[in-house]
């Protein structure tokens, strides 16, 4: 098994810098790519960079460069359920762009059902048992992310829960998500929430996001290791 992990920021990737061994790191088309093996699991991080394209440049690169079977999303979000607190964390169920013209984007993409994109009906089961036998020490929720290029404060707060509804908010998940789908690879996210409604702002972003990212990696090694136990 080969797995592919993407994450947007530094802060987001050096804890799992810190859990791989032996690896080695390769650039293409300006990315950095860290390719070497966790819990004896071969892994090929990512830093995407922020944004929705890049996100899918690297996730069409593990695909097609390093061959992975997988595709994880992990990092931070922002919370947008009003249930959702500081450090919880949201596994994707599916993605959606906020900042498209749905029926339009439909419409023009006839291989596109809706303009939501599911996550692996497999990696959310495995999410799931992942999560119970780690026991994190923050809730974790399952359902929608939402994902655009702009980072979500007061503006727009509204008009993306009354459309979308979603758990989260972030800047890559969907893109990804979107790659992964044409490609038919597997694929599932996970976020740890940085900041929410009622603590918002980039400083608050800022100031949560190393042990976010933290959470996010436990979960995502924590979800790898159960896919082991299935293919064994």
């Amino acid at each position: 098994m080969h797995v592919g992990i993407i994450c947007a920021c530094n802060d987001e990737l050096m804890p799992f810098l810190e859990s791989m061994q032996n690896y080695e790191t390769k650039e293409k088309s300006k990315l950095k790519f860290y390719c070497g093996n966790i819990n004896g699991v071969s892994t090929f991080a990512s830093l995407s960079g922020i944004g929705k394209v890049n996100a899918a440049i690297a996730a069409q690169i593990l695909i097609d460069t390093f061959k992975v079977d997988i595709v994880i999303n992990s990092g931070t979000a922002g919370g947008m359920d009003p249930d959702l607190k500081i450090l919880d964390t949201v596994i994707s169920t599916e993605a959606v762009y906020h900042d498209i013209t749905p029926d339009v984007f439909v419409s023009l993409n006839p291989w596109m059902k809706s303009e939501y994109f599911p996550a692996d009906p497999k990696l959310i089961k495995a999410s799931e048992n992942a999560v119970k036998k780690l026991n994190p020490p923050h809730k974790v929720y399952w359902g929608t992310m939402a994902t655009g290029d702009k980072f979500i404060e007061t503006d727009g707060r509204q008009a993306i829960i009354n459309k979308y509804v979603p758990l989260s908010v972030d800047m890559e998940t969907a893109g990804i998500a979107h790659t992964c789908l044409l490609s038919e690879v597997p694929f599932i996210s996970v976020r740890c929430i940085t900041d929410t409604a009622e603590h918002s702002g980039t400083g608050t972003f800022e100031e949560n996001c190393r042990a976010a990212s933290v959470i996010a990696r436990d979960i995502t090694v924590a979800l790898i290791e159960e896919l082991t136990q299935i293919t064994e």
